[in-house]
């Protein structure tokens, strides 16, 4: 049975001889009521605020479960974008290896071409410069044989149009002056 400051209030007692003061124990009741009415009302707002902090609590916990699984989506997700850029890291560097050895191949293979070229110029060089000095050597030797020839004829004439002189003088073929001009030279 539950008792509420009210029933305190007009609780009322049998009167017998020699019973309690009657307005002391009313008093009593009257603060006791009071009392008791003033806990109710200490209860209720207790409740209250249990019920209001419990209600906050339960808020709390339940942004902590939301902070936590989303601290744990983004650590998953943090991982595996980690993992995907270290394997895309990977997978680049192994493709510019390749490429890199696909140009350094190419890049030797073109330094061959260039060189077996130059060896070939430097080949065909030597060649048009022995061939520029045998032609030369050959005009050269031309030169000189036109230039004997028009020598031989030029002291022919000389010889022809020179006066003789009175004494015999042995005649010298001209073959025999210009082998005496060649060994004088």
């Amino acid at each position: 049975m539950k008792v509420t400051p009210l029933d305190l209030r007009q609780q009322k007692f049998k009167t017998v001889m020699r019973g309690y003061d009657r307005a002391e124990v009313e008093g009593f009741l009257n603060e006791t009521a009071e009392d008791y009415e003033q806990a109710l009302r200490e209860a209720d707002r207790l409740r209250d605020d249990l019920t209001r902090l419990q209600s906050s609590l339960d808020e709390h916990r339940e942004g902590e479960r939301n902070l936590r699984n989303t601290l744990l989506t983004a650590q998953r997700l943090a991982d595996e974008i980690r993992n995907n850029a270290e394997a895309e890291g990977k997978r680049l560097i192994r493709e510019a290896e390749g490429r890199s050895d696909l140009t350094i191949s190419k890049a030797q293979s073109r330094l061959d071409e260039v060189q077996r070229e130059i060896d070939g110029l430097r080949l065909k060089r030597r060649d048009v410069e022995n061939s520029l000095e045998s032609t030369i050597s050959t005009l050269r030797n031309a030169l000189e044989f036109v230039r004997e020839q028009d020598q031989k004829e030029r002291d022919e004439k000389i010889l022809l149009h020179r006066p003789r002189p009175v004494e015999a003088q042995p005649v010298v073929p001209v073959r025999v002056l210009d082998e005496l001009k060649v060994a004088e030279a």
